[in-house]
C-alpha cells in the first residue's frame, strides 16, 4: 500500500462543510491527495473548522471542473455506490475493495471517487471505474455522511497498510504499464465511433451497447499495448469501411 499514490476525489458535493470533515477523515488515516470536481460553496470557513487540524490537506486539494481531469492519469479507479444497477458492474465491499486498492498503489495511482451527498454517483461516473465499491449498511438505515463514508474505506485502506499484505491479485505486477483513465475514455469515444460507421451501433438507439463494453473492457483492464493494438484494429477497420461505402 502506498498512501502517496491514492486520489479521493469528491464529485460535485453541494454542502462545503462536508469537504473538512472528508479532509480530517483521510488525515486519521494517512491520506493526503484530495481532489474536488466542481464543489459548490467552497472555499467556505464550514469547511475549514470541519477540517480542524486537517485544514493542509484541504488547502493543498485539486480543484478541476471535469471528472476526466480528476482521474487523468489513474490506472485504477474505484467508484463508490449504494444502488444496484440495471446492468450488474465488479463491485465488492470496503475490506475487499482495499485489498485491491493496496496492492495496485505500490505502483499505480489509484483513484477512489465519492459522488453527490444527495444520489452519490451517475451512472456514466461509474462507468469509467474498474470497480465498484459498496458499504454493506444496515438495510433499516443505508444512508452514510460523505465523510462517514470517506472514512470507512480510508480505514480499511490503512488496515491494510498495516498488515503489509504479500498475497497481491495476479494483475498487481505485469509487463506493461496499464492504461489510464483518460486513455480508455479516448478508447471508448474510438470505438463508439467506428461502431457507427460500420452501422453496427445506431446512435439515435443505442440501447446498452456501450454500457456492455465499458464493463467488459473495464473488467478486463487493458495494458497500454493491448489498448494501442485495439485502437489500430478500429483505425484499419475505418478505413475498410470507407473504401467500401466509395
Amino acid at each position: 500500500m502506498n498512501p502517496d499514490n491514492i486520489d479521493i476525489v469528491l464529485v460535485h458535493t453541494t454542502h462545503s462543510g462536508n469537504i473538512g470533515g472528508v479532509a480530517r477523515a483521510m488525515k486519521n488515516m494517512g491520506l493526503t491527495r484530495l481532489t474536488l470536481v466542481a464543489p459548490q460553496g467552497y472555499p467556505a470557513p464550514e469547511a475549514t473548522w470541519r477540517a480542524a487540524s486537517a485544514v493542509d490537506v484541504m488547502e493543498n486539494a485539486r480543484v478541476v471542473d471535469t471528472l476526466e481531469e480528476a482521474i487523468a492519469g489513474c490506472q485504477f479507479v474505484v467508484g463508490t455506490s449504494a444502488r444496484e444497477r440495471r446492468i450488474p458492474w465488479p463491485v465488492q465491499d470496503a475490506r475487499r475493495c482495499a485489498e485491491r486498492i493496496a496492492a495496485h498503489s505500490g505502483s499505480e495511482r489509484v483513484a477512489i471517487l465519492f459522488g453527490r451527498e444527495d444520489r452519490g454517483l451517475l451512472n456514466d461516473e461509474l462507468q469509467r471505474c474498474n470497480l465498484h465499491c459498496h458499504i454493506p449498511t444496515h438495510e433499516g438505515y443505508q444512508s452514510l455522511n460523505l465523510a462517514m463514508a470517506v472514512q470507512i474505506v480510508a480505514y480499511e485502506c490503512r488496515m491494510m497498510q498495516l498488515e503489509d499484505r504479500t498475497d497481491l491479485p495476479e494483475d498487481a505486477e505485469w509487463d506493461t504499464p496499464f492504461a489510464t483513465a483518460d486513455d480508455m475514455t479516448r478508447f471508448y469515444a474510438h470505438l463508439e465511433e467506428t461502431l457507427v460507421d460500420i452501422e453496427f451501433l445506431n446512435p439515435q438507439a443505442p440501447r446498452q451497447l456501450m454500457r456492455r463494453l465499458k464493463r467488459l473492457y473495464n473488467r478486463v483492464r487493458l495494458d497500454e499495448m493491448e489498448l494501442n493494438i485495439l485502437r489500430g484494429i478500429l483505425t484499419e477497420t475505418q478505413k475498410t469501411a470507407g473504401r467500401r461505402s466509395d
